[in-house]
């Protein structure tokens, strides 16, 4: 059986491209706790950070699929921001509060294990 990466990279990318063509302004919840995220400390409550990654609040943003990374100010001083997917907890817009939840034990790295039997299908003609 092949192993399939982490589809939440893809979905970040989709969710975000549907956030900003319906005009509104899309923002991430974050678990700071998660490996190799960096961010700007002064900004965490409760071990999460809100970050706005529209278009007009970031530079250079790339939605990786090993690592979210852009450059923001904070507080009026350029930061770069990086986040491994995994740690992405949410993406939704700041307008509706519409967007895409993630588990929180599944940190995006490993997919969920195949289920024990394959599903009885059929070709219908």
């Amino acid at each position: 059986m092949t192993s399939m990466t982490s589809s939440r990279p893809y979905l970040i990318r989709a969710v975000y491209e549907w956030i900003v063509d319906n005009g509104c302004t899309p923002h991430l919840l974050v678990n700071t706790q998660m490996a190799g995220v960096q961010v700007p400390t002064q900004y965490i409550k409760d071990n999460k950070i809100i970050l706005n990654v529209g278009p007009h609040a970031t530079q250079a943003l790339e939605l990786g699929n090993d690592r979210i990374h852009f450059s923001a100010r904070f507080g009026g001083v350029p930061t770069s921001v990086s986040v491994p997917p995994g740690a992405v907890l949410t993406i939704y817009a700041r307008e509706t509060g519409q967007g895409m939840v993630f588990s929180e034990e599944d940190g995006g790295d490993n997919p969920p294990e195949p289920a024990p039997t394959r599903p009885n299908l059929r070709v219908v003609k």
